[in-house]
């Protein structure tokens, strides 16, 4: 084997070492991240408002006589259809379901809701379409083509349903909350919540953590609104206290 060869060969298998090593130091630092969310079980929280959790995740839905509309759709499809089943609510009755962003643990049960319309921010859409990678080489895609593509406070009326998009990018560019009824605010992953305040998103999955505390301003000052729903840190009943609070 000459040297040429084997310079190759060196070079190639530091690189997959390498590879390896962030590959696994990633995976690491992901678990010890999932490991410190807290989410809410699977209940009605409220009246007409249900958790839906699935894993590290919560989804939700608001119900209108016998329908719901839902706010993301949680991480794995067969997790979601058996805790749908346990409070009875059936897939079909969803006719819209609201991402807060395109993420895989936000968009993973879309299929399970065929009766429903799938709403996201526009500026999210570039997270779907292959045109904005979320880390890397990697680039998010949901289970439709069918979407609509919604504006910053922009109101859609579904019903007896109000909702309220508010664009409140840097965990992605095109992160949108949802004020629905003008009483439940709906974060995803903008924002989550310590100790019952409003807290920075988790800077490990974040694309954007300085524009994200900038988004704040948006959701801070809403004085109708009495609950605030996170994806990953559960969810608060006194909104007024828990937007007092400085984001650094």
């Amino acid at each position: 084997m000459n040297k040429t060869i084997k310079w190759i060969l060196i070079v190639i298998t530091s690189l997959i070492v390498i590879l390896a090593l962030v590959m696994g130091g990633f995976y690491f630092k992901f678990k010890s991240e999932i490991s410190k969310m807290h989410v809410t079980e699977t209940k009605e929280v409220v009246h007409n408002v249900f958790a839906i959790k699935d894993s590290f995740v919560n989804m939700f839905l608001v119900k209108d006589s016998n329908n719901y509309v839902a706010v993301d759709a949680g991480e794995d499809i067969k997790v979601v259809r058996a805790e749908l089943a346990k409070l009875s609510i059936d897939s079909s009755k969803v006719v819209a379901v609201f991402l807060t962003h395109g993420d895989g643990d936000h968009t993973a049960a879309l299929p399970l809701f065929k009766n429903a319309k799938v709403y996201l921010s526009r500026q999210e859409e570039q997270m779907i379409n292959g045109k904005t990678a979320k880390m890397l080489f990697f680039h998010n895609k949901i289970a439709t083509k069918s979407y609509i593509l919604l504006d910053d406070q922009q109101t859609l009326v579904l019903g007896n349903i109000s909702v309220k998009g508010i664009a409140t990018p840097g965990h992605t560019p095109g992160s949108m909350s949802y004020v629905i009824n003008n009483k439940y605010l709906f974060v995803g992953d903008a924002f989550g919540l310590k100790e019952g305040k409003i807290d920075k998103p988790n800077k490990f999955f974040s694309m954007d953590l300085k524009t994200a505390i900038k988004s704040f301003h948006k959701i801070s000052n809403l004085p109708q609104v009495d609950y605030i729903f996170t994806a990953h840190t559960g969810y608060s009943a006194d909104y007024k206290n828990a937007v007092k609070t400085e984001l650094k």
